[in-house]
């Protein structure tokens, strides 16, 4: 029953990033949606699969600073993000060239990618500390982060047209608090 549970529950981080990458676009293609669904979902399948795989080898590595790691990306891409927010408020601009570039192309994707998916590999490694096969939970994991990504990146579109910048403020206070909530479990329990 974990095997199913468990990397549903991991795709919950990425849900919630698709939304704040939805309201910072406000408008969403298609492209953009599949870019950014497909890039958490094989991340998500993905670590899992390093982790297990490197819990003989780095374990005692992984387990000290993923977490900050993790805090120490969504802190930054959150900071950005509401940097961003404020400065298009007072200037008025709207347009995504003027406001730092596409988040669903290259090294912010990527790093979006890789920060939502680091508690994955955590799990990787405790699938392969209670020997359990990896394939299952790593491709239940890999298609509910597609489909929660796509339908969250398409929700926070809606959203961003609706309220403006004024959401994407709050999808950065979003990252930074997922950033500090992971700190939290990985510190003290």
């Amino acid at each position: 029953m974990d095997v199913f549970i468990v990397p549903i529950f991991l795709a919950l981080d990425a849900f919630a990033v698709s939304i704040c990458i939805g309201v910072f676009l406000k408008k969403v293609s298609r492209l953009q949606s599949l870019r950014v669904s497909f890039s958490f979902g094989f991340f998500q399948f993905f670590m899992p699969v390093i982790g297990w795989f490197a819990a003989c080898y780095f374990r005692k590595y992984i387990e000290n600073i993923d977490h900050w790691i993790a805090f120490g990306l969504l802190a930054f891409i959150g900071v950005n993000m509401i940097r961003e927010a404020v400065k298009c408020e007072k200037s008025g601009e709207d347009e995504i060239s003027k406001r730092g570039g596409d988040p669903t192309k290259g090294l912010i994707l990527f790093l979006l990618a890789v920060a939502t998916s680091i508690d994955a590999m955590a799990a990787g490694i405790a699938f392969a500390v209670i020997d359990v096969n990896i394939w299952i939970p790593a491709i239940v994991a890999g298609l509910s982060t597609f489909l929660l990504s796509l339908f969250g990146i398409l929700c926070g579109g809606k959203l961003g047209k609706k309220f403006g910048d004024r959401i994407q403020i709050i999808g950065g206070l979003v990252l930074i608090g997922m950033g500090i909530k992971i700190l939290i479990e990985h510190m003290f329990f």
